[in-house]
């Protein structure tokens, strides 16, 4: 029985595959950041609840498949671990870790936006700038764990081609300055909200006013917009994906979305017939649905999921 774990800084998420590929959660926790041991804890209630005999986890972070070391910042006790090791060792049973933007891209390739075609780009914008890239159903893995994370480096200058005068580039937590991660994310509309007209709103709050008509949101996004659009033109034209679901807070604004992707259509070699950029069909519960398509092997053939 596969149980299947979608894991961030607050919440763990679980539930278990059904037939048609939908893994509807079963029940969530509050996620131990501190102590290894009540997160292995954690982690074998679930797995007692749900009768599991594999586990397969969507974590944020980068995980290092050769190596087995994750980089996990919000969760401390998990940076820096053989995560998937450790934790078999603590609970007697096989675990499979993936990243949670490789997991969200594996969903819309095989059950969304992405189905049927050859290359899928999954897009996280929320708290933070991320991706994952599936190549003919596969997901394409990285030297270190590194594929699809378009939010960091080679640093964006905002206001490079005129954007706007005397934006700030942002620190980055990867330690650059500039990078898309700073300036694409929830955080990053919001500090460039303030840069350019002094008011403290969040992401929520600008864009409500950018619907509502506000000359100044609309600045604000047209700007946020073209950032986004110009980092991600340099994404598309290396891919040539076939499909660009987007997912995080930030996709939950369709609108929004939809300008995206207008702006990166002025800005790619390839002629799309229909829109690239969308809101992922799995945008609400890609970790989940992923982690099922990363550990369907984990169970025997004809077994129950």
């Amino acid at each position: 029985m596969l149980t299947c774990l979608d894991i961030g800084g607050t919440f763990i998420r679980f539930g278990q595959p059904e037939p048609d590929g939908r893994v509807p959660e079963a029940g969530r926790c509050p996620t131990p950041v501190s102590d290894f041991k009540d997160f292995a804890a954690a982690l074998s209630g679930i797995a007692k609840t749900t009768g599991a005999t594999a586990l397969s986890v969507s974590l944020a972070g980068v995980y290092d498949s050769r190596t087995g070391l994750a980089r996990v910042a919000n969760i401390p006790c998990l940076d820096g671990r053989h995560v998937a090791r450790d934790l078999e060792a603590a609970l007697g049973l096989p675990v499979r870790i993936t990243n949670d933007a490789d997991c969200f891209a594996l969903a819309e390739a095989h059950l969304g936006a992405g189905r049927g075609k050859p290359v899928t780009f999954g897009i996280i914008l929320g708290s933070g700038v991320g991706g994952g890239v599936v190549v003919n159903g596969a997901l394409l893995q990285g030297f270190g764990g590194i594929s699809g994370e378009w939010g960091h480096g080679p640093a964006i200058d905002p206001t490079a081609g005129g954007l706007a005068p005397g934006l700030p580039a942002l620190p980055c937590g990867c330690g650059q300055t500039g990078c898309l991660d700073a300036h694409g994310s929830a955080r990053g509309m919001e500090k460039l909200h303030l840069a350019l007209h002094g008011a403290t709103c969040d992401s929520t709050e600008i864009t409500a006013a950018w619907h509502a008509g506000d000359e100044g949101a609309a600045r604000t996004i047209d700007i946020y917009t073209e950032i986004v659009a110009r980092a991600l033109s340099v994404i598309v034209n290396t891919l040539g994906p076939d499909a660009v679901p987007c997912s995080g807070g930030l996709s939950g604004d369709a609108r929004l979305v939809a300008e995206i992707d207008r702006k990166l259509r002025g800005r790619v070699l390839a002629t799309y017939a229909a829109p690239l950029v969308t809101v992922g069909q799995h945008a609400a519960n890609g970790g989940l649905v992923g982690a099922a398509i990363a550990g369907a092997d984990m169970v025997p053939a004809g077994a129950s999921a």
